[in-house]
């Protein structure tokens, strides 16, 4: 796919508008008297459509209709995001097919710390997700890809609270689940709060196949591993404020979560090998088991002062933990050996904003602010044998500033435009066991967005950005220790050792974004996006031979490698079919579409891809509310097709097909009670990786095939 392909897809659109619009015309009205209806999902489209900077709004609504068990189960059916890993068992989000560090994640307008998973929320603790396209001075420019901005649960005056009682089926095992949320009142005081606690039994099985040819040796292997992991503990999460003079809030969000993790398993393990490499079989007993916390706490002071200007200051403090021990003991330990690994991990983080709001003659609106941020981690890992990199030890301190300015201008009731400019300055500095090591980078950041409605009175819109953004280098990326992961003779092209690299660069994205949107009369939007990505310093993981203390090894290493482009088309339309089709039932129907490409250069096609970008994601569902009984059903179909990356000349990773079927109905009892049943990855598929190297006289090839399960789940929920 070109950039011109995607624009002319663009063209073909605008040339159809008219065709959609003939087809959305109302039907004939009879006037009912003063009728007031609210209704959370128009607040949602209102906020998208009169937003200057393109973005979705995802209200409780639609967070709260599937049941969904994580935050990511409800991103993944939104127009142009993914879900890393097998069905069931994701953990990345990717926007726009692009690797999880290209798209920043915020969680109350704040960066989230590094190593917090989204798939520790619950929907329960969230009011909305907001979904930016492209970056802005204010939120941030390391969004390559975009911007995901959850807000959690802010409570509502006279809102009753929400306990939900229930379980799921997984592979035979029973997982129970408890989730409460409530509000309180008291004058001046608003406070509301949520709490889940769980304990599931998840099942675990996988295949995996390694062939290698190098030097004259050959090694064949086949690795059947099967576990049970049980993972018990809670999470919450509160929202307090304080009203104190007119125009004055305080504001506290503290977020707590913890839980332990058991998994014990087995392997077995057959080998044919010539040369160097051995034949036989092992069996193999192993057990994981640890345990890891997450805390923040979030604090906002707002201050009017006067009609057409407001101060604003936040802060943030968290940090999180991860203990886990491993071991596998072997029968023979002639195919895979006896090991031991024990990785403590902790990171610290303190972040601090300042922002300054004035509203200007003109329909100006202009924000400035500043950023402080600093991130200390620290590692220790001791694994036995040797190999497996015997004791290290890495400590960093990452530290960041901030300064951004922006304004908003109506310049007509047509016309809105948005210019900002944001400068960054990243500072990392640290010991990975083996040296001391520093990086530092700057970015400046200039930020245009345009919002043009055909005509005042019109729902038909065309938006335009032009933006700069980065992806910085991570932690990790820069000061990762040597780790060796497999024993001598597993070492290879695709079993590589890993380690940082503290002279990477920051990588430097150039976009355009244009957009079409319709605004259905009855509710509902049709929507049309392209979007183009010039990426500068193109970090990617680089597998080659290094001398590592006398011994040579294969080790992958994260690289700047040169430049790559990335385009795409993403189509959304969600409506009620009987917007479309006369007589039809009230079945409101989501769906959208996304084509992605993109080519590295340097290396040879034709999927010279960035990493493990999908050529097409596809997303469709309904829900219906019957009439004569009180009971509501829907689904959805989430789908992505197979496809190849070439991470070099010599090296091509494979994702296969990826499919999940959800389904879900809710009776109501009463107004207060419902029963809700769902089936989640209804036909599952297993989900296969595989990796091929091939240069002169070293052929390497593994895969693995990853089961996955239905997931069957009953809940009772109740007002309270």
């Amino acid at each position: 796919m070109s950039t011109t392909y995607i624009f002319r897809a663009f063209i073909l659109v605008l040339l159809g508008a008219p065709w959609l619009k003939a087809s959305a015309q109302t039907a004939p009205t009879t006037d009912l008297g003063q009728v007031k209806i609210t209704d959370r999902r128009n607040d949602d489209t209102q906020e998208r459509r009169e937003s200057t900077v393109s973005k979705i709004v995802i209200g409780r609504e639609e967070i709260e209709k599937m049941g969904d068990s994580t935050i990511g189960d409800v991103l993944k059916r939104q127009s142009g995001i993914s879900i890393d890993g097998a069905p069931g068992r994701g953990s990345g989000v990717r926007m726009r097919g692009l690797s999880v560090g290209y798209t920043q994640i915020l969680l109350d307008g704040q960066r989230v710390p590094p190593g917090f998973s989204i798939e520790s929320l619950t929907p329960e603790m969230v009011e909305r997700i907001e979904i930016y396209r492209a970056p802005t001075a204010e939120t941030g420019t390391r969004a390559v890809a975009g911007t995901i901005n959850i807000i959690t649960r802010e409570g509502h005056r006279g809102e009753p609270g929400d306990l939900k009682l229930g379980g799921s089926w997984q592979g035979g095992d029973w997982s129970p689940s408890l989730a409460l949320s409530k509000s309180h009142d008291h004058g001046d005081f608003t406070a509301n709060y949520t709490l889940n606690a769980f304990r599931n039994e998840l099942p675990n099985n996988s295949t995996s196949s390694l062939q290698r040819s190098a030097g004259g040796n050959t090694l064949s292997r086949e690795t059947v591993s099967a576990s049970q992991t049980r993972r018990e503990g809670f999470n919450t999460t509160a929202r307090l404020q304080f009203k104190g003079d007119p125009g004055e809030t305080f504001t506290l969000m503290p977020f707590f979560m913890y839980a332990n993790v058991y998994t014990p398993g087995t392997i077995q393990a057959t080998q044919t090998g010539t040369g160097t490499y051995p034949s036989g079989t092992d069996n193999l007993s192993t057990v994981a088991q640890g345990y890891y916390w997450v805390a923040r706490l979030n604090g906002q002071w707002k201050k009017r002062l006067d009609k057409d200007s407001n101060v604003e200051a936040k802060f943030n403090a968290g940090g999180w933990q991860s203990h886990n021990d491993s071991s596998q003991v072997a029968q023979t330990g002639t195919i895979l050996p006896t090991s031991s690994l024990n990785n403590v991990l902790t990171d610290r983080s303190y972040t601090g904003n300042l922002k300054y709001n004035r509203i200007l003659a003109g329909g100006h609106q202009w924000v400035s602010g500043s950023e402080l941020e600093q991130i200390n981690r620290s590692e220790t890992s001791l694994s036995t044998p040797s190999y497996s990199g015997g004791s290290t030890n890495m400590s960093a301190t990452q530290q960041r500033y901030a300064l951004y300015t922006q304004d908003e201008w109506q310049l007509t009731p047509q016309w809105a435009t948005y210019v900002g400019l944001r400068f960054e300055h990243l500072l990392t500095d640290g010991n990975n066991g083996l040296m001391q090591a520093q990086n530092t980078s700057s970015v400046l950041s200039p930020l245009l967005h345009t919002l043009w409605k055909l005509n005042p009175e019109s729902k038909d819109q065309v938006r335009w950005s032009l933006t700069r953004s980065y992806k910085a280098p991570t932690m990790n990326s820069l000061m990762a220790p040597y780790v060796r992961t497999t024993s001598d003779t597993s070492n290879g092209p695709t079993t590589a050792d890993s380690m940082g690299n503290p002279n990477l660069k920051p990588e430097l994205a150039t976009g355009m974004d244009l957009a079409f949107e319709r605004y259905l009369p009855q509710g509902g939007v049709l929507s049309t996006s392209v979007f183009y990505r010039r990426v500068e310093n193109l970090t990617r993981s680089v597998v080659s031979q290094q001398t590592i203390n006398g011994v040579q090894r294969w080790v992958s290493t994260p690289q700047n490698i040169g430049s790559a482009n990335t385009e795409g088309v993403e189509l959304e339309a969600k409506f009620r079919l009987d917007q479309w089709v006369d007589g039809a039932p009230k079945i409101d129907v989501r769906s959208n579409l996304s084509f992605y490409n993109s080519q590295v250069d340097g290396i040879i096609g034709p999927d010279n891809r960035l990493d493990q970008q999908p050529h097409v994601t596809g997303n469709v569902g309904a829900d219906y509310k019957l009439r004569d009984v009180p009971l509501t059903v829907g689904g959805n179909l989430n789908i992505t097709p197979a496809y190849y990356t070439q991470t070099s000349n010599a090296q091509l990773l494979s994702v296969s097909q990826k499919r999940v079927i959800d389904l879900y109905g809710v009776w109501k009892i009463d107004p207060k009670t419902a029963w809700r049943l769902s089936v989640n990855n209804l036909s599952p598929l297993n989900y296969t990786t595989g990796n091929v190297y091939s240069a002169t006289g070293v052929a390497d090839t593994s895969s693995t095939l990853n089961r996955s399960y239905l997931n069957i789940q009953l809940r009772w929920e109740k007002k309270i």
